[in-house]
């Protein structure tokens, strides 16, 4: 037992030099000014600027057509995936993951030249283009979670919904569809995060708006700590309360359908 603890030691000193220490001094700039006093103009100007409103707002937006668009693609793959026969499930599952092992500058480089070739002289969407570059960049994170929850549901409850008489689109949204839900929510939140602050794909991608990560970059280039650590407070208290939601909603799933099963 006292050896457990000792174990625990490296993790304890880890989890306080990256992560308690870092989130002090943010904490401290979001609420200091120049002078280094006590001042909470930095969090009502995020709230009455409309530049950070507005960013986050567009940084919500990208998000969500981003995570909606990954979904609809990944769902149908993972299902498939996991519920046929097919002998090489597992090298084409490498196949939507292998892209992860290039470097991201090289990927969204040939990616724009692909989108480049396919535009032509087409007038350019940044934020469609965008899309397309987060969900190229985060679909196996979506991918993976769902096709692992679907590859281990229960076969006879499928039998079981078939016996009492439901047809095949009855079985996926009474039994298959809610029981994957702990897998979408995974990717739902493995994706949603990253692209409200993934700015690099923007910059490769040549849109000039800004999201929440592009704006926090350009106060700290700017060495306006205090407004760019406020944002960034704001930002993680955002995802915080998401991961929570999501969390709680995965749990309260969890708890009614193992009821169900019961």
């Amino acid at each position: 037992m006292q050896m457990r603890k000792h174990l625990c030691i490296p993790y304890g000193l880890f989890l306080t030099c990256f992560v308690a220490a870092p989130l002090v001094v943010i904490i401290y700039y979001a609420f200091t000014n120049g002078e280094g006093q006590f001042t909470i103009d930095n969090l009502t100007g995020f709230f009455t600027s409309p530049n950070t409103i507005g960013t986050l707002f567009y940084s919500f937006t990208i998000a969500c057509v981003t995570t909606a668009v990954c979904v609809l693609i990944a769902y149908p793959v993972a299902y498939i995936l996991a519920r046929s026969s097919m002998k090489y499930k597992s090298a084409i599952i490498l196949i939507f993951v292998l892209p992860m092992w290039i470097n991201f500058t090289l990927r969204i480089t040939a990616l724009k030249e692909i989108l480049t070739v396919i535009e032509g002289n087409l007038a350019y969407h940044p934020f469609l283009n965008s899309v397309i570059g987060m969900s190229y960049d985060f679909l196996p994170f979506m991918i993976l979670p769902m096709y692992t929850t679907l590859l281990k549901l229960d076969n006879s409850l499928l039998e079981a919904a078939n016996d009492l008489g439901a047809n095949s689109v009855q079985t996926f949204l009474k039994v298959t569809l809610p029981l994957s839900l702990p897998g979408i929510i995974s990717g739902v939140v493995m994706v949603f995060l990253p692209s409200m602050t993934n700015y690099v794909v923007l910059d490769m991608l040549y849109n000039s708006t800004y999201i929440m990560g592009s704006l926090i970059g350009s106060y700290f280039s700017a060495y306006d700590w205090h407004n760019g650590s406020m944002i960034a407070l704001v930002l993680l208290a955002i995802i915080v309360v998401f991961t929570l939601l999501t969390g709680k909603y995965e749990d309260k799933d969890n708890g009614k359908r193992g009821g169900e099963l019961l």
